[in-house]
C-alpha cells in the first residue's frame, strides 16, 4: 500500500481546517511532518489535492472526489480496530444538534444511548442550523438533527419528527390576555427573535413574510434562554420551539399567544453526508432517533 492512514488523516483535517497550521494542531503533530505526510502522498501519486487561495488551502475537484471515500475508509479502520481491542464498544460518534433541539430532546436520547453503551464515547455540538448542516456537510460531525430546513445535495436529509414555534410575551403585556393577535398587533409589536441561520429564524420569517418589511426587530439573539428572559423582562415578543416554552408555561411565567391566520408548523430533521459510511455507532443512534420520533 503506497499510502499511510496518517496521510489521510493530514489530508482530511488540512480539508476541514483549510490550513495545514492548523490541522497539525487538531492532529498533535508538527507543522513540517504534518507537510511532509501531505507531500509524500501527492508526490506519491502525482496528484494535487490542494488549491492555494490566499493563505487558505482549499481543496480542488480531485480533493473533493477524494475526501469522502478517504473518510469512509478511515471510519471503517477505526470501527475495525476498535472491534479488535478488549473494550468491545462500538466506536465513538460526533453528533451535533441546534439549538432547541439540543436544549430539549439531545438529553434523553444521550442518556438512552450511554446506558445502552456505556464503553462508547459520544459527544454533542450545539449550534444553529447553518452551522450544523456545514459541519455535517464536511465530515466535521458523524450526523446532525436540524430545525431547518436546507438544501445540500451532499446530504441525506430525512424528516423526522414534528414540532412548532409559539409566540409569547410577558405576564404583564397588554397582549397577554389577548385570545388572538391580528395582523395590527404583529407589526405594533417589538419583537426579540433568533439570529439569522437558524432553523426557528427561518420559520419565524417564513410565516411572516407578508409583513417582515414592517416588523420591529428589537433584538437578535443567539439562545433561546437569553430570548425568554428578555420576553420576560418586558422588551417584547418572542417566537420559539413550543418544546423551549413548555416548562415556563407550565409554570405561568410566560404567556402563549396565537396569530391569526399563522401557522408555525415546522419538522425537525436528521441529516449524515450521503458519502458518510455508517458505522454502528451511527446505526444504533439512528435508530434510537427513529424509535423517538413523536
Amino acid at each position: 500500500m503506497k499510502f499511510t492512514f496518517r496521510q489521510l488523516e493530514v489530508f482530511l483535517a488540512t480539508a476541514r481546517q483549510e490550513n495545514l497550521s492548523k490541522a497539525a494542531t487538531v492532529l498533535a503533530m508538527s507543522q513540517s511532518a504534518a507537510s511532509d505526510a501531505l507531500k509524500e502522498l501527492e508526490h506519491q501519486f502525482g496528484i494535487r489535492l490542494f488549491d492555494r487561495v490566499g493563505k487558505r488551502l482549499q481543496l480542488n475537484d480531485f480533493g473533493r472526489l477524494l475526501q469522502p471515500r478517504a473518510e469512509e475508509l478511515l471510519s471503517r479502520a477505526a470501527e475495525l480496530e476498535q472491534a479488535l481491542s478488549v473494550h468491545q464498544g462500538i466506536g465513538a460518534i460526533k453528533v451535533g444538534a441546534t439549538l432547541s433541539i439540543g436544549n430539549s430532546l439531545c438529553v434523553p436520547l444521550l442518556e438512552k444511548y450511554r446506558r445502552q453503551f456505556p464503553d462508547s464515547h459520544i459527544s454533542l455540538d450545539v449550534g444553529n442550523t447553518e452551522l450544523i448542516s456545514n459541519k455535517v456537510a464536511n465530515f466535521e460531525l458523524d450526523i446532525g438533527l436540524i430545525e431547518g430546513e436546507i438544501n445540500n445535495p451532499a446530504l441525506e436529509i430525512t424528516r423526522w419528527r414534528d414540532d412548532s414555534l409559539v409566540i409569547f410575551c410577558s405576564k404583564e403585556h397588554p397582549f397577554a390576555g389577548k385570545k388572538w393577535l391580528t395582523h395590527a398587533d404583529l407589526v405594533d409589536a417589538r419583537w426579540i427573535v433568533r439570529e439569522a441561520g437558524s432553523g426557528t429564524r427561518q420559520t419565524f420569517d417564513r410565516v411572516m413574510h407578508d409583513l417582515l418589511p414592517q416588523l420591529h426587530i428589537e433584538l437578535e439573539l443567539q439562545h433561546t434562554e437569553a430570548i425568554m428572559q428578555a420576553v420576560k423582562a418586558g422588551m417584547g415578543l418572542g417566537c420559539l420551539s413550543r418544546l423551549t416554552l413548555d416548562a415556563a408555561f407550565a409554570q405561568d411565567t410566560l404567556v402563549p399567544l396565537q396569530a391569526r391566520d399563522r401557522d408555525f408548523s415546522r419538522s425537525f430533521y436528521l441529516i449524515i453526508h450521503k458519502h458518510k459510511y455508517k458505522s454502528a455507532a451511527i446505526e444504533h443512534w439512528l435508530q434510537l432517533c427513529l424509535a423517538q420520533s413523536e
